[in-house]
C-alpha cells in the first residue's frame, strides 16, 4: 500500500530548469492507495473520501437563482454584436416554463428531447428544462445534419432514441435533414425558421407555458438514477453509441473537478469557450463547472480554424476568462496572435488562474509558447491542465496537477474514483470504477455488457504507463489505444498512440494528425493529415481550403521528407521505423466516420476506406505519391 500527496506550487519555485517559476493556484491533493494482485493487476485509489454531491444538477440552479439572482450564467453574442445575457434568475425561469411544457407533452427517456443545433442560449434554455422536467435529453453534433450527404448517422440515431421533440434554433439550415430522418408525428420546436410541410413550434411558445401544476413534484422525484442526457460516442467502428448520462454520474463528477481544481472555489468562474456542448467535455464538464460554482459562460462563436479563430479573439478582447479551455488545435491558433498582440496577452491573462487542454497531446513547441507569453506577461507560467476520461466517465477520472503536468502525462484518479490496470499484451489497459460512470449504453445490453469487467470496472479502451514502475504516485502517461496497436508480419507488436504522437511532433507544424499503417506488413507506414496553418507558414502561397494542392507542393513535400527522415534516424527496431508515408489530398468523411466534429481521427475507420492507399504506401516500386525515405 502507498500514499502521496502533492502540495501546490509557490509562485517563488522554479522547476525542471524553467526560466520562470509557476504561478501560485489553488489545487487539492491527489492521494493513493494501491494494491498489487499476482497475475499484474494494479489498484489505484484515492485516498480523499469524494464529499457530498447534490441529487440533481438543476439544485445549483435553485441555489444561484436565490444567492445570485442577477449575476449572468451564460452570454452569446446577438445580431448587433453585443452580448445577449441570460442570468441565473433568468435560466431557472426559462427551465421551469419549459419543464412545464415538456410534462404536458408526457416526454420521457422513452420520448426525449432531441436538439440538433449548436451551442446557444436558446439550446440551454431548452437542456435545463429537460433536465428540471426529469425528461432526458439528447444534443446531437450538427455536422450530422448540416455535412452528411446522406443523414445516415442521424437517422440511426432518431431510430434509436425515438425522441418526442426536436429542437433546432434556427430550423432552416436543418430542414432538409429533418424530412430525411424524423417521422412526421414528432414534434418541431424552433427559436426560428421553417421545415416545408411541417408545423413548427415556436420557443416562445414553450416559454409562455402555464406552469405544469405537477412541476415541482416532478422535479422533487429526479434522484440520482434518473437519467439526464444521453450523449453519442461513435466508438471505434459502427453507429453512434449513446451513453446514458446519470443525474450521479454529472453531480459527483462536478464535485471532483471543483476539489482538484480548487482554484474555481476562489471566484466564481468565468469561461469564454466553443467547446461543443453534444460533447463531453464542452456539455458536461464545461457548462457542469460554471453552474456547479455560480460562474459565467461567453459562449464563444470562434472555432480553432484559420476562418474561424477571429471570432475567438474578438472575444477574448472582451471578456477575460478565470479559467480556459481548448483543445491543443485551438492553442496553436491562438498562441501566434497572443505573441503579436500586447492588449490581446494582456487582457488574455490579466485573472487567468490555469489553461486546460483535452481531445489530443499538446505539441511541446505550442506549450512552451504559452509558457512564454504567460510569464511575459505575468512574470510566472500558467498552469496547463490535463488529465483522461471519457464520454462514459462523465468525463473527469484522472488528473495531473500544476507540477506534474506535461504533455502525454494523465496524472492520477480524483476523489471518488478508482483505477484497474489490467496487463494487456505488454501493456496496461486502464479501467475505471467511481459514481461518475455510466450504467451503460441506452436500448444496447450487448454493449454494455462488454464495456464492463466482472468486478464492473468501465473499460476505457487506453493503455497506461507508470512514471515510475517503483512509486505509482508519480502518476501514469498515456501509452495508446488498445484496439488502435496491431502486429507486423513478424509478430512484433506496433504500439499506435505513442508511435503517432512522435510522428505528429517530428512533423510539426506540417501535420494534425496521422494514421498508421502495417497490419500484417513487414513495416510500419502512415497516412498524414496535413495542417493548412502549419503548411502556409512554409508555402504562403498555397490556399488554406486546397488540400490537394497542399499535398501536391514541392516545398511540403521536400519539408515532409526531410521531418520524417529525421524521425527515422532514431528509430530503435520495426515497430516504430516509419519509411513510407502519403499526404491525405481529400478531406476526412463524417459519413464514414473517419473523423467527429471535433476533428478526433477514428484510425480504424480511416484504414478501413483508405485500403487503395495503403496498398500504394507497400506498392514495389512506390507510386509518385507515396513519400519514401531511408
Amino acid at each position: 500500500m502507498g500514499a502521496m500527496t502533492n502540495p501546490t506550487a509557490r509562485a517563488g519555485d522554479v522547476e525542471h530548469g524553467e526560466p520562470h517559476p509557476l504561478r501560485d493556484i489553488s489545487f487539492g491533493d491527489i492521494g493513493i492507495a494501491t494494491e498489487r494482485r499476482p497475475d499484474g493487476t494494479i489498484y489505484v485509489r484515492s485516498t480523499t473520501t469524494l464529499t457530498d454531491y447534490p441529487v440533481r444538477i438543476t439544485d445549483r440552479l435553485h441555489h444561484f437563482a436565490e444567492t445570485a439572482p442577477d449575476r449572468v450564467f451564460m452570454a452569446e453574442r446577438d445580431g448587433s454584436g453585443g452580448w445577449r445575457k441570460i442570468t441565473y434568475a433568468g435560466m431557472l425561469g426559462a427551465a421551469r416554463k419549459i419543464a412545464s411544457a415538456l410534462l404536458a407533452r408526457g416526454l420521457s427517456a422513452e420520448r426525449p428531447v432531441m436538439i440538433l443545433s449548436g451551442n446557444s442560449i436558446d439550446h440551454a434554455q431548452m437542456m435545463f428544462g429537460a433536465l428540471y422536467a426529469g425528461v432526458a435529453m439528447c444534443p446531437v453534433s450538427p455536422p450530422y445534419s448540416l455535412v452528411s450527404k446522406d443523414f445516415g448517422k442521424l437517422r440511426y440515431i432518431v431510430g434509436l432514441l425515438t425522441p418526442g421533440l426536436i429542437f433546432a434554433d434556427d430550423v432552416t439550415p436543418f430542414a432538409p435533414a429533418i424530412l430525411a430522418t424524423v417521422p412526421s408525428d414528432v414534434e418541431i420546436a424552433a427559436t426560428r425558421g421553417a421545415v416545408e410541410g411541417r408545423r413548427v413550434t415556436s420557443l416562445d411558445e414553450l416559454l409562455n407555458t402555464p406552469e405544469h401544476p405537477g412541476l415541482a413534484t416532478a422535479h422533487d422525484a429526479i434522484g440520482h438514477d434518473t437519467i439526464a442526457k444521453f450523449l453519442l460516442t461513435s466508438g471505434s467502428t459502427g453507429n453512434p453509441k449513446a451513453v446514458i448520462n446519470t443525474q450521479r454520474m454529472i453531480c459527483a463528477n462536478q464535485v471532483m473537478i471543483r476539489e482538484a481544481m480548487a482554484f474555481l472555489k476562489d471566484e466564481p468562474p468565468v469561461i469564454v469557450d466553443w467547446l461543443p456542448w453534444n460533447h463531453t467535455f464542452g456539455g458536461n464538464h464545461n457548462i457542469g463547472l460554471t453552474l456547479f460554482n455560480g460562474g459565467s459562460m461567453y459562449i464563444d462563436d470562434g472555432k480553432p480554424t484559420p476562418a474561424g479563430i477571429a471570432a475567438t479573439i474578438r472575444n477574448l478582447r472582451e471578456i477575460a476568462p478565470t479559467v480556459y479551455f481548448n483543445v491543443p488545435k485551438g492553442y496553436e491558433s491562438l498562441l501566434p496572435v497572443l505573441r503579436e498582440d500586447a492588449q490581446l496577452r494582456k487582457m488574455f491573462f490579466s485573472r487567468l488562474h490555469a489553461m486546460f487542454f483535452s481531445g489530443a497531446s499538446l505539441a511541446a513547441h505550442v506549450w512552451k509558447g504559452l509558457d512564454e507569453v504567460g510569464a511575459q506577461e505575468t512574470g510566472a507560467r500558467v498552469p496547463m491542465l490535463t488529465g483522461l476520461g471519457a464520454t462514459e466517465t462523465a468525463p473527469f477520472f484522472m488528473s495531473v496537477t500544476p507540477q506534474t503536468s506535461r504533455s502525454g502525462h494523465v496524472g492520477l484518479p480524483v476523489p471518488g474514483n478508482e483505477a484497474k490496470l489490467v496487463p494487456n499484451n505488454g501493456k496496461l489497459e486502464v479501467r475505471a470504477r467511481g459514481p461518475n460512470i455510466t450504467p451503460g449504453y441506452w436500448r444496447a445490453p450487448e454493449l454494455t455488457a462488454k464495456a464492463f469487467d466482472e468486478e464492473g470496472f468501465y473499460k476505457l479502451n487506453d493503455a497506461l504507463k507508470p512514471v515510475d514502475p517503483n512509486d505509482l504516485s508519480a502518476g501514469f502517461d498515456f501509452d495508446g489505444r488498445i484496439s488502435e496497436d496491431f502486429k507486423l508480419a513478424s509478430g512484433t507488436w506496433v504500439s499506435v498512440g505513442p508511435l503517432r504522437a512522435k510522428l505528429i511532433a517530428a512533423c510539426a507544424p506540417l501535420v494534425r494528425d496521422v494514421v498508421i499503417a502495417g497490419l500484417d506488413r513487414d513495416t510500419v507506414s502512415a497516412l498524414a493529415i496535413l495542417d493548412a496553418d502549419g503548411c502556409k507558414l512554409i508555402n504562403p502561397t498555397l490556399q488554406l481550403d486546397d488540400l490537394a494542392g497542399m499535398a501536391a507542393d514541392d516545398l511540403i513535400r521536400d519539408a515532409f521528407r526531410e521531418r520524417l527522415g529525421r524521425l527515422l534516424s532514431q528509430a530503435t527496431g520495426s515497430s516504430n521505423r516509419i519509411t513510407r508515408a502519403v499526404l491525405l489530398d481529400e478531406p476526412l468523411s463524417i459519413d464514414k466516420g473517419e473523423v467527429t466534429d471535433k476533428g478526433s481521427v477514428n484510425q480504424r475507420a480511416v484504414l478501413e476506406h483508405r485500403a487503395a492507399l495503403i496498398a500504394d504506401l507497400y506498392a514495389e516500386p512506390p507510386p509518385a505519391h507515396v513519400i519514401a525515405v531511408g
